[in-house]
C-alpha cells in the first residue's frame, strides 16, 4: 500500500523543517535555501522520471493521470479548466499541503519543499511538456493555476 503524498510530505516536515531552520541560523537563510533547493531540485527530477514511466499518452495525457497522486488523502481540491492532448489546465482551490505548513508556522519553507518542486519535477517528467504557474495558495493567493502545454516544434 502506497503512502500518499500529503503523509509523505508530513513525514519529511519532520525531518526537514528544522534541519533547514539549523542551516538558515548557521549559514544564513538565502544560502541555505538555495542549497537546499538545488537537492529538491534532483530528488524531484527523480520522481518525476518515475511517475512518467508509470503512465502513457501524450505528455499533458500522462501528466492528467498522475493528478490522481497528487490528490489523494484529500490533498488537493481541483478545478479542471482545459484538458486536450496538448493542454492541461486547472487551479488549485484548497490545498491541505498549505495548511499542514500554515498550521507549522512556515509557508515559506512549505513552498520551498513542496511547490517550488513541481518545475524540477515536471522538466523529468517530460522534456516535451512546459508548466507554468503565476501564484500558490503557500504563498497567500486565493488558488493556485497550473498550466502544462506540449511545447512547439520549433522550441
Amino acid at each position: 500500500m502506497a503512502i500518499p503524498i500529503l503523509d509523505q510530505v508530513k513525514i519529511q516536515a519532520q525531518v526537514l523543517v528544522p534541519l533547514l531552520k539549523a542551516f538558515q541560523e548557521e549559514f544564513g537563510e538565502e544560502r541555505a535555501n538555495a542549497v537546499a533547493r538545488k537537492a529538491l531540485d534532483g530528488w524531484s527530477q527523480e520522481v518525476g522520471k518515475k511517475m512518467s514511466a508509470r503512465v502513457t499518452g501524450s505528455p499533458t495525457e500522462k501528466m492528467s493521470k498522475v493528478i490522481d497522486l497528487m490528490t489523494a488523502g484529500d490533498a488537493l481540491d481541483i478545478e479542471m479548466l482545459t484538458q486536450t492532448p496538448d493542454r492541461l489546465e486547472f487551479k488549485v482551490t484548497g490545498c491541505r499541503y498549505a495548511d499542514f505548513y500554515k498550521k507549522l508556522g512556515v509557508p515559506e519553507l512549505g513552498f520551498l519543499f513542496a511547490c517550488a518542486r513541481d518545475y524540477a519535477m515536471t522538466e523529468a517528467f517530460s522534456p516535451d511538456l512546459e508548466f507554468t504557474r503565476t501564484q500558490t495558495i503557500m504563498q497567500g493567493a486565493s488558488h493556485c493555476d497550473f498550466r502544462y502545454r506540449v511545447k512547439s516544434k520549433e522550441q
